[in-house]
């Protein structure tokens, strides 16, 4: 791979990451579209990893409040006075990550080939778009965090795990959920992104495991350069979601979807 091919897929990733448009959708769909040879699970996880890097430095205060408030909990014996707000975040998202396992184990049996196809990816994106705008639409939008329990934690954690697929957006369909029922959308895109973490850590420890078992070789200079780009760009796009959802609706979004899939059915 090329350095430019690198910086692209690092700069997409971490900008569509956070966007409710299927990051996933566009690394698949960029080698077709450019003529590129696909890069392969090693370097979408890789890109991943930017991103996670990027989640954890922009919500440091709040991973460091589950962990250290969590571990209270535990450590006291889980008495019913330790369990805080932040504690009852944690445990949602360990829940919420279930689903999104258990999807990922059928998929690695079954093979990933069969959904990473373009008529897949514009169909998806296109049906999603519709999801993501009635739900922008037709919800009450008053829960915060603190509204977050188990329950809705694994209903979220359903969403997520349909964003195997690509074109469906993990981002997206998060958000689309907790806004069903009835999370603001700062609330809803600040959990979807905290639930991007033990997914990310998961996906990337399998692969390259798998990877080093079968002999692939991994390009340790290639890696490094697009989980560093891929970071910065998502650190940017986290700052920009969140700033932009507290004044603004997710119609930009919608059409874009609409608009993207539209044109890939016109490339097929």
């Amino acid at each position: 791979m090329t350095l430019l091919h690198i910086l692209i897929l690092s700069l997409i990733q971490g900008f569509t990451e956070f966007l409710p448009v299927s990051s996933s959708g566009h690394l698949v769909l960029l080698p077709y579209l450019f003529g590129w040879q696909d890069q392969g699970q090693i370097m979408d996880v890789a890109l991943h990893v930017g991103t996670l890097a990027a989640v954890i430095l922009y919500f440091w205060h709040d991973i460091w409040c589950m962990v250290t408030n969590f571990y209270t909990y535990m450590t006291r014996g889980f008495q019913q006075r330790d369990l805080n707000d932040s504690v009852r975040l944690a445990l949602s998202i360990v829940i919420a990550t279930l689903p999104a396992i258990g999807a990922g184990f059928i998929l690695k049996k079954v093979g990933l080939g069969d959904i990473r196809q373009i008529a897949i990816i514009a169909t998806t994106t296109i049906v999603f778009a519709g999801v993501l705008y009635a739900a922008d639409h037709f919800s009450s939008q008053k829960k915060g965090l603190n509204d977050m329990t188990l329950g809705r934690g694994f209903l979220i954690g359903l969403g997520q795990a349909m964003a195997l697929i690509p074109g469906v957006s993990r981002s997206g369909i998060c958000i689309s959920v907790a806004l069903s029922l009835g999370f603001t959308r700062v609330a809803a895109a600040r959990f979807a992104f905290l639930m991007s973490i033990p997914v990310i850590i998961g996906a990337a420890t399998l692969t390259t495991y798998d990877a080093v078992k079968a002999g692939t070789p991994l390009i340790w200079g290639d890696i490094g350069i697009g989980i560093i780009f891929s970071a910065l760009a998502s650190l940017a796009a986290i700052h920009f979601m969140l700033t932009f959802l507290a004044r603004h609706s997710l119609n930009i979004f919608v059409i874009y979807r609409i608009v993207l899939g539209l044109m890939i059915w016109v490339l097929l």
